[in-house]
């Protein structure tokens, strides 16, 4: 499986802070943002992903994030040349997928939560049909939304409900089959004249092949596309990270957590950020593996 960020749109409800850098490249705490949904891919053992940016930023996602051989991955860039929605990622990289199945995460989504790496493998195996989330949330009138029967079954999904049709949004991460670029050329522009993922979804609704997983309370999911839900991230993780020691979507340990990399390659890269917090940080895992190594 392959693995596509949607990092494009134009951020307006982020400005000022969007109008020199993508929000995508925004901080949330200690990382920039789209360390966050990289790290959900890797943790699904995605390692060949295709970075979806503006014209205008996309040399700056290169000089952050470069092939990605510091973290154990290849990433591959492609640009988005107005915000004409998200389905239209799938389009976009439709040669990078090859007929491969594809997870699609958008660039400003967090997920956090114990055992979610070993969800997310099992499901993204899955080569047919389309899988999305359900999440519970108090204001489902925000976000796109699915209505599920009492087995789980998905009965309707509606885009920003003005009544209520269901408690659980559908977070930023979709898993198709191969035959999703070819579907999304099929949808015709909304009103505001963007390819709705929630219109795509709908078709695979309609064949019948559309799975719906519920992500449980153990499992957080943020949105941070307003300046008061960044900042909310930005706490959550500082929280997290300050009470057990360890940081959220370090790429450099999650390469080699997941076995991308080798403890040889996790130094060279601790040693060259050795003058902050993060590259501090990386030392130590360094560190703390060698003694287990002599130990053992």
């Amino acid at each position: 499986m392959k693995g596509i960020v949607l990092a494009g749109g134009s951020s307006t409800r982020l400005y000022p802070l969007t109008q020199v850098t993508s929000k995508q490249l925004l901080p949330i705490y200690d990382k920039p943002m789209v360390y966050y949904p990289l790290s959900i891919l890797m943790l699904a053992g995605i390692r060949d992903i295709l970075m979806v940016t503006r014209k205008d930023e996309q040399t700056a996602f290169q000089r952050i994030l470069g092939d990605g051989s510091q973290f154990g991955i290849h990433l591959s860039y492609a640009v988005q040349e107005a915000p004409r929605g998200i389905a239209e990622a799938l389009i976009i990289g439709e040669s990078f997928q090859k007929s491969e199945p594809v997870c699609l995460i958008l660039g400003d989504n967090l997920l956090y939560g114990e055992g979610l790496p070993k969800f997310l493998q099992t499901v993204a195996v899955r080569n047919r049909g389309a899988t999305i989330f359900g999440y519970r949330v108090q204001n489902p009138g925000a976000y796109g939304v699915v209505r599920l029967s009492k087995t789980s079954e998905p009965l309707e999904l509606v885009e920003k409900p003005q009544a209520f049709v269901s408690p659980y949004a559908i977070p930023g991460l979709y898993i198709y089959d191969q035959e999703a670029p070819s579907l999304a050329k099929q949808l015709k522009p909304s009103k505001r004249g963007e390819l709705e993922i929630t219109d795509l979804n709908k078709l695979y609704l309609e064949r019948g092949q559309l799975t719906v997983e519920r992500l449980g309370r153990g499992i957080a999911w943020l949105d941070t596309g307003t300046a008061e839900s960044l900042f909310q991230a930005g706490q959550f993780v500082e929280v997290i990270e300050k009470r057990q020691g360890l940081k959220i979507a370090c790429l450099e340990e999650i390469g080699y957590r997941m076995g991308y990399m080798s403890l040889e390659q996790l130094q060279i890269r601790a040693q060259s950020l050795k003058n902050n917090q993060y590259g501090q940080y990386l030392l130590e895992l360094v560190r703390q593996e060698v003694e287990e190594e002599v130990l053992a």
